[in-house]
């Protein structure tokens, strides 16, 4: 009697435990449509193959979602559909896939992709930061960095050993690209799955620098060096002046006073 009154509590519980995370599951989605506007955009009507010339029966509407007042420049919306036809396709697209701008053929004068959204005078340099160093992926376009590398160099007391060094490079980059997902797209998929645009893993992370910056950035990565990402807040302008070289002598060194001003500036503990 006792063991079956057990299992029916178990089945109860797992029953509330469904219901609530339903809920919730819809409430979170109920919110996301809130949030979003109905777009129709240009898809492949049947799988197309590189080369294509686009005709009218190749082409159809799906629907996609996007926030409100979000722009784009990689989807083809459905009042620009005759643009694309008699243009042939650079890259093959599977049925019911969106047809971006950058797989259809343009003129020179329509500019689309990464190169429009780099300011003038600003550099695009793509560097190999993934998983833990990009804040376990979480780094979007559109946000802004600090990036730090860690070098190992010949130690300055004995030319015969190394050591390790790390030290921020730059502060406060805009961050145009993750992989294939560019900066000021604000599209996504809400359908069967996630468009190109909404994929989140990448090996890659892209940055709007100086030509100066681009050049020591590829320095870095270029001796081996490891870059690591520090994400800032949106409205984080600071600048930290006296930034040091960090190896173990330093953290030897530094860490009684950083473990006090953690407590008393950043946990507000004034009894210390």
């Amino acid at each position: 009697m006792k063991q079956k009154l057990v299992l029916i509590i178990s089945v109860v519980v797992g029953l509330l435990a469904f219901i609530l995370a339903n809920r919730y599951l819809q409430a979170e989605r109920d919110q996301l449509y809130r949030d979003a506007e109905e777009v129709e955009v240009i898809a492949a009507a049947n799988d197309l193959t590189q080369g294509t010339e686009l005709k009218f029966e190749d082409i159809g509407v799906i629907k996609i979602f996007r926030k409100r007042g979000g722009y784009t420049k990689d989807y083809i919306e459905k009042k620009d559909k005759d643009l694309i036809l008699g243009r042939k396709l650079r890259y093959t697209v599977e049925r019911r896939q969106p047809i971006l701008w950058a797989d259809v053929e343009m003129p020179e004068g329509i500019r689309t992709g990464l190169s429009p959204i780099i300011k003038q005078g600003m550099r695009a340099v793509s560097l190999a930061i993934a998983g833990e160093a990009a804040v376990s992926s979480l780094v979007q376009p559109n946000d802004r960095v600090d990036i730090i590398g860690t070098f190992s160099i010949p130690s300055r007391t004995n030319a015969k050993e190394m050591e390790t060094v790390t030290m921020t490079l730059l502060q406060d980059v805009s961050v145009l690209a993750t992989g294939q997902r560019l900066a000021k797209q604000e599209l996504e998929n809400l359908g069967d799955r996630w468009s190109r645009v909404g994929a989140s893993s990448y090996s890659t992370v892209t940055f709007e620098v100086t030509p100066r910056e681009a050049e020591l950035l590829v320095f870095a990565q270029n001796v081996q060096g490891r870059l690591t990402l520090t994400l800032r807040n949106p409205d984080d302008v600071g600048f930290e002046k006296m930034l040091p070289e960090v190896n173990f002598q330093h953290i030897e060194k530094s860490l009684p006073d950083l473990n006090l001003n953690r407590q008393k500036v950043i946990r507000h503990k004034a009894n210390l």
